[in-house]
């Protein structure tokens, strides 16, 4: 299972909020640049960064910040604000590896298919749920579809990875809702990436049991719940240890 250690960019600095509320904004660090190179220098093989400005639509603010991190040298997948080709081809054209948009899917589902397939591998979808119903545009506003729904329509439609978030668990170092991720790897054959609530080794370790591709781990980190290093050794197959 991929372990990606979250960066979330506000104004150039590394935050994190607590169920998507824009009014919860905590500031963890002045430079995103070196908590990602620390990430890195304990082991990330793999990168999580999330542009809030552009999600609020206050245009690519951040790009500085995504570029120097996409530098140092790991794959970086990148999300926020992505709701065009314009921001799509942007992101690529910098080095990111993966770029996730989550608005798209329900606003434009034809453009979602074109740039999978101009773009294989590429393109991601956040399915963020509250209730087991999707929101859009920075988790303001109910779309009325259930995620499961949605997850097969994606399917259908070319895509091949989601990050699924529980809105509700995001932030509140209470544990993942494994019954959603089960319900999602049993009745896909999408590549499934956790997000909210990774707090403690067994968060991970179950993740890893039900079948998930990846998780994202963030505020675990930052509120020190965690170090990466232990995380990274919960997120192995034990025979991959021997």
């Amino acid at each position: 299972m991929r372990l990606y250690p979250a960066i979330d960019l506000k104004n150039n600095h590394c935050v994190r909020l607590t169920q998507g509320d824009f009014n919860s904004v905590k500031v963890y660090d002045s430079d995103p640049v070196s908590v990602a190179q620390g990430f890195i220098d304990d082991g990330a093989a793999y990168l999580h960064v999330i542009d809030l400005d552009a999600t609020e639509g206050n245009g690519p603010v951040n790009l500085p910040s995504i570029e120097k991190i996409v530098n140092l040298g790991v794959p970086v997948q990148v999300g926020g604000g992505i709701r065009n080709i314009e921001r799509v081809k942007t992101l690529l054209s910098i080095g990111v590896s993966r770029v996730i948009t989550g608005t798209m899917a329900i606003d434009n589902l034809a453009l979602l298919s074109r740039l999978a397939e101009q773009y294989p591998g590429r393109i991601i979808v956040s399915l963020d749920a509250r209730g087991g119903k999707v929101m859009t545009h920075g988790w303001q506003k109910a779309s009325g579809q259930s995620a499961l729904e949605l997850a097969k329509t994606l399917e259908n439609s070319g895509i091949r990875t989601i990050v699924y978030t529980d809105i509700e668990k995001d932030g509140m170092l209470a544990g993942p809702n494994f019954e959603d991720y089960a319900v999602l790897v049993e009745n896909t054959g999408l590549e499934i990436i956790a997000s909210g609530g990774v707090t403690v080794a067994n968060d991970l370790k179950k993740l890893r049991m039900i079948g998930v591709h990846g998780a994202i781990i963030g505020k675990a980190l930052y509120e020190k719940k965690i170090t990466l290093k232990e995380a990274l050794l919960c997120s192995q197959d034990e025979s991959s240890l021997a």
